[in-house]
Parts: structure tokens; sequence; C-alpha cells
């Protein structure tokens, strides 16, 4: 029976020590995984989102509007960062998303608040995310209140008596009821896709290379694009009938309303596919095995679960999280889901979100071109 010897235990300890620190990938991953969750979780990551974007239609202007107007800015909820001509105007803006919140003054506003009559003031509200618009809905009522006790004094005080001197009236477009599933089930696609496009497709290609098979595909004659699409077609078609699956999932099972166009949104599902399968060409390119390659997802996965909108409202990060969530696809690709589901969007209202899905995988492209090239040397 042999003896246990520390000479021999603290030699394979020391090799282990040598193989993570050759290990790059895994070496990053070690240490800036953490650092990454904890700026993310830390920083990035608010479930009471603040100046959201808000426009104006003015119908009427007086020191009463322009007071309301201002306490809704002091709190800290709205940022007014345009003034809209009429109702279609202010409805287009919150169909593409430039917006969250429409306040509309109706003309005659000062006029009946004077004679007693308690006016409607109407803000429209883009309800497709319950979490980012909540907070800020519950403290518009609030706020006429605190407009009353301040601008209503002297001969006017008695409008100010037993209640708000005017009225508040939230409609909640798109999902009116707040029902959670109506924004998170849409988004599931992108997550699905993402995972599925990414992490599986991925691990597949990088598994050819450890059993050789790249090595043949390298040895002929095709050219390294002609390579890449032809590998990748087999996935886009799965990446379909995923989206179907969800799809149907949706309405029948959660019953999340579909009232745009099935032919824009598999258009723009192929696009999207199309961004992540580049992502997963430049993965296996760099990665030199399978566990390699699964690093490398995650590194890319978790800011997509966490900066894309899906899981915490896309409005209340800091403005450099945003920008982070700007340059992943499926922060575009949620948005389309939902504008077309939920708001029955067209092309002209999508194109917004459309276009940086398209320069993001031309981008990707040219790079996975470059490190599969690199990979034939």
């Amino acid at each position: 029976m042999r003896i246990f010897s520390l000479t021999r235990w603290w030699g394979i300890v020391l090799k282990e020590f040598l193989q993570l620190r050759r290990d790059r990938i895994t070496f990053a991953m070690v240490v800036g995984m953490p650092i990454i969750m904890l700026i993310l979780f830390g920083y990035a990551i608010n479930t009471d989102p603040r100046h959201l974007r808000t426009a104006v239609l003015r119908g009427d202007q007086s020191e009463f509007t322009r007071s309301y107007l201002a306490a809704m800015r002091t709190s800290g909820y709205f940022e007014f960062v345009r003034e809209v001509e009429n109702e279609e105007d202010a409805r287009a803006a919150l169909a593409r998303g430039d917006v969250q919140f429409v306040v509309n003054v109706p003309t005659d506003f000062t006029r009946r608040l004077l004679r007693g009559e308690r006016p409607a003031m109407l803000i429209e509200a883009d309800a497709t995310d319950p979490a980012a618009a909540g907070a800020a809905i519950a403290s518009v009522r609030e706020l006429a209140l605190s407009v009353a006790k301040k601008d209503l004094g002297g001969p006017l005080a008695p409008l100010a008596g037993g209640g708000p001197p005017f009225d508040v009236r939230v409609h909640k477009l798109y999902n009116p009821e707040g029902l959670t599933q109506h924004n998170i089930v849409p988004g599931l696609m992108g997550v699905i896709l993402t995972m599925t496009m990414v992490m599986m497709t991925g691990l597949a290609m990088t598994r050819e290379r450890e059993r050789g098979t790249m090595e043949n595909l390298l040895a002929t004659p095709a050219q390294p694009l002609e390579v890449m699409t032809g590998k990748i077609v087999p996935y886009i078609f799965i990446g379909l009938i995923q989206i179907s699956i969800i799809l149907l999932a949706a309405v029948y099972l959660f019953r999340v309303p579909f009232v745009g166009s099935v032919l824009i949104l598999y258009t723009v599902a192929l696009l999207f596919i199309a961004a992540q399968l580049t992502i997963v060409i430049t993965i296996s390119s760099l990665a030199q095995n399978q566990l390699q390659a699964m690093q490398l997802t995650f590194f890319y996965f978790l800011p997509t679960m966490l900066l894309s909108g899906f899981m915490f409202p896309f409005q209340g990060m800091p403005g450099w999280a945003q920008a982070v969530g700007g340059v992943l696809p499926a922060t575009y690709f949620m948005r389309l889901v939902r504008g077309i589901l939920l708001k029955g969007n067209d092309w002209a209202d999508l194109w917004t979100n459309i276009w940086p899905i398209m320069v993001f995988t031309i981008v990707v492209m040219s790079i996975a071109l470059i490190f599969y090239r690199r990979t034939l040397d």
C-alpha cells in the first residue's frame, strides 16, 4: 500500500496552478466575473427608473399648467424632451418608443378650472413595461394636490378645498392591466434565442474543431464566408422553430395580445438570429475547446440578460449601462417584439431599432472573418 506523498501532491497542485495561468480565458472568468456582477448589480440595476422621456401636447398655457409641468419635472420621474403638435404625433412617438409619457393639456383647462368645474388633464403612458412606469404613474395625482396648495390662494382658495381642483387621468396604453406576462413573455424570445444560438451552436462548432472536422473543412477550396454561412443555415431554422413555439405559447397560453404582423415578426427574428450567429462564429474562432467556448458565451450572455431591458427597466440604468446595453442586439430585438405584439408597429415605427441590429451583424461578421482567416494560418 502506497503512502500519501506530500511531495507528489504538491507537484499536482503546482501543475494545476500552472495550467490555470496558461488558460487565460479561465483566469479571466475567475477574476472578472465577480467584478462584472458586482458592477452590474451594484450600479446598473435600478427598479425605480427616473427621468423618463415625456412629451407635452400643450393646448393651454397658464400659470397652473406651467406649475403642474414644473412639479412633474421636479419629481424626478419625468424629463420633458419635446412638444407634439397633435394627438397623432403623440401616439406615433409612444409607438416608436421615443417617449414613455405624453401630457395632454386641453385647450379650455384654465377656464374650466377657474369656474370650479374640475377639468381633467390626460397623461398617456406606454405601459408595456409595468415596472418602468408604475412609480411615475402613482405620483401624478399627488402632484395635483401640491400644485393646488401652492397656486390656489387668496380668492381662489375655495377651489383647493375638498380635494384636487383638477383631475389627472392616466391612460395606460398597450398593457392597460399592467400584466407582467405581456412584457416578460415577448422578451423571452430574445433570451431563448440568445441562449440557444450562442451557447448551443457555439459549443457544437467548437466540438467540431476538437474532433478534427474543422481541419477537413479548412483543407477544402471553400472560402471562409462559404464555410461560415453554410454551417449556420441549419441553426437559423432551429431559431425559427423556437420563435414559433414561443409565439404560440404567448398567444394561446399566456394570452399576450398580438396586434402586429406575423411577416414583420419573422423578418425581424431572422435579422436577430443572424446577429447572434455572428457572435457564435467569433466565439468558435477564439475558443480552443468547449470549456473556453462556454466561458466566452457566459461573458456575453450575462450582460444580455441584465442590460437589455428584459429583467430590469432599461430607463432606470445609468448612462454607461445604457451605452453597454445599446451595443447588444437583444436590447433592440426585445423592443421590436414588444412593439409588434403589443403596439402593432409597422416598418416605419420599427426602423430605429432595426438598423442597429444590422450594423452589429456587419461589424461582428467582419471581425469573425478576420479571426477565421487567422485560424487558416
